[in-house]
């Protein structure tokens, strides 16, 4: 089509530079202009050369919708097996994790890590924590936060023009018979026709209904825009979203409340960690406001500009400054025009697609969040660069494609927690209670055994080993805790392969540590002497199953 032959020659290029801004909201220095369309100019550049061995039938073998973590590992992948690629994306590239999410929410994160030292240094030996000699300048984190992520979005730009993939601005719009519409920000219309398309859009927060929530309220989004640190906050739901800004916020010092419909947070996770968190958050001063069924309405007062959120069960929290919805979200696919591509959508509005991660469409794929399956950037990362390897890598990667089980994932609440596998109660209803052995610790970190405080006062660590069949493979391994974070990668490996109690047994601990607990639980070394270290998790092969 009429782009690409002149993205192939370097005098059709006019670039014109703008000044540097360091909010959030800024994703590029550097534009052009090809044929009324603006292309990010290090892409276009690339293309310099006017041969061309492609089918002239088509612009790109790889169009990929959405320039998130996932859409950007596939379609880089995919340039290195020599197909002509492009990434369609309106906005900032790195998606939600990098602007909005994983990566600005670590660094929040970070801050109150530091802010809970701070408190607790007086307990080795550290003094001046009560004077105004330490303070918390939320201005300063946020613009040198906005810039560490403005500095990401220009090295994920410099990454795909490495590796020669095209960038086109605009908003994507599927015509049917592999043809897709983008549309820039001047409303300038340019078509393109592609072998394959890969749906990547992601998700975005939404807010329930209620008188005057949308418009008292921000989002998570709006978290990272807020310019001061809130006084008092009330913060709305029961998912990992909301127990992490919570747990930032109360940390940094704002009088914060949490809103869950029901009896507490993270229901769906194991409930050790689920009534551990609950138990440090109370223990933190987080006022947890149990069985609302939601926010009826939120309400502004003109004068001071405070708000009262009233809830659904007749409870109120006046003299607010700050309200934060993070009750769910949902896929980004209202503009894509999916029904005249055939694309057939699920429950919520996501794209259905099978183990491949093909839609109902020929040629037409989806990963990611938009499918609403196991949504981690690293999923969809691993998923896009699979998809790219079975579509461009050659015979041996015909059926190369991920697997969604035994998917390891971290909650940076305070204290963070990681979980991988089944819950106790998944465990139970998969394999029967008489085929499960569940080990389980809780004790105080040794980072608290110098505390002059009661027992029961210190800041707990919990962990769950879920085995199960004769030969106790580990099925569920649940950790809450300082350092849980840090931990779980490893043992994630090694559930992954299949482990057993008795491996777990085998690693000698690494002491003192936290993480030693895992491989010393009670009774040690006395499981049927088997090793799990028999399949292979490459590939996306099925998880281990004990023998019953």
């Amino acid at each position: 089509m009429m782009i690409m032959s002149v993205l192939r020659t370097a005098t059709s290029f006019t670039a014109s530079t703008s000044s540097r801004n360091y909010s959030t909201a800024a994703f590029a220095n550097v534009h052009g202009y090809v044929n009324g369309l603006r292309v990010r100019p290090a892409f276009g550049r690339h293309y310099m050369s006017s041969e061309s061995t492609e089918d002239d039938e088509y612009d790109f073998d790889y169009l990929v919708i959405g320039a998130g973590s996932g859409g950007i590992a596939s379609a880089r992948r995919a340039a290195t097996y020599g197909a002509k690629v492009a990434v369609i994306e309106k906005g900032r590239l790195g998606g939600t994790c990098v602007n909005v999410g994983c990566v600005p929410k670590k660094v929040m994160w970070n801050a109150a890590s530091i802010a809970e030292t701070l408190h607790d240094m007086k307990h080795y030996g550290f003094s001046g924590y009560e004077s105004d000699a330490i303070s918390f300048d939320w201005g300063f984190i946020k613009e040198n936060r906005d810039k560490y992520i403005l500095r990401l979005n220009g090295i994920y730009e410099r990454n795909m023009a490495n590796s020669g993939v095209t960038s086109i601005m605009g908003t994507a719009k599927l015509e049917g018979d592999s043809i897709v519409q983008v549309t820039s920000a001047e409303n300038e219309v340019t078509s393109y026709k592609a072998k394959n398309v890969l749906i990547a859009v992601g998700g975005y927060p939404t807010f329930p209904k209620g008188e005057g929530i949308r418009e008292n309220s921000i989002s998570s989004d709006g978290f990272f825009e807020l310019e001061e640190l809130p006084r008092r906050a009330v913060v709305v739901g029961a998912g990992y979203i909301a127990v992490e800004l919570a747990g930032v916020l109360q940390a940094l010092g704002t009088d914060t409340s949490l809103v869950v419909r029901k009896e507490k947070a993270l229901r769906e996770f194991d409930t050790m960690l689920a009534d551990t968190l609950d138990e440090e958050m109370q223990r933190q001063g987080i006022n947890v406001l149990r069985n609302t069924d939601g926010v009826e309405k939120i309400t502004v007062d003109e004068e001071t500009g405070l708000k009262t959120v009233t809830l659904n069960n007749g409870e109120i929290v006046s003299d607010v400054d700050c309200v934060l919805m993070a009750t769910g979200r949902s896929p980004m696919v209202e503009p894509l025009n999916l029904p005249a591509a055939g694309v057939e959508q699920g429950k919520g509005g996501h794209v259905t697609v099978d183990e491949y991660s093909e839609t109902s469409a020929k040629s037409i794929f989806a990963l990611g969040d938009v499918c609403g399956n196991v949504e981690l950037t690293p999923m969809a990362i691993a998923a896009g660069r699979r998809l790219a390897d079975r579509l461009f890598g050659g015979p041996q990667f015909a059926d190369a494609k991920v697997s969604y089980d035994n998917v390891a994932t971290v909650v940076f609440s305070h204290p963070p927690m990681g979980t991988i596998g089944l819950s106790e109660k998944q465990a139970v209803e998969k394999y029967g209670e008489d085929n499960l052995q569940v080990y389980n610790s809780k004790f105080a970190n040794l980072y608290y055994g110098p505390w002059q405080v009661e027992a029961d006062d210190k800041p707990k660590t919990a962990m769950k080993l879920i085995c199960a069949g004769k030969e106790e493979l580990v099925v569920g391994l649940h950790v809450i805790g300082m350092g849980a974070d840090e931990m779980l990668q490893g043992f994630g490996i090694a559930i992954k392969m299949g482990a057993t109690k008795a491996d777990f047994d085998s690693c000698i601990a690494l002491h003192p540590t936290a993480g030693e607990e895992f491989v010393t639980m009670f009774p040690w070394g006395l499981s049927e002497q088997v090793s799990g270290a028999k399949v292979s998790p490459l590939n996306g092969a099925a998880a281990p199953e004990p023998s019953l």
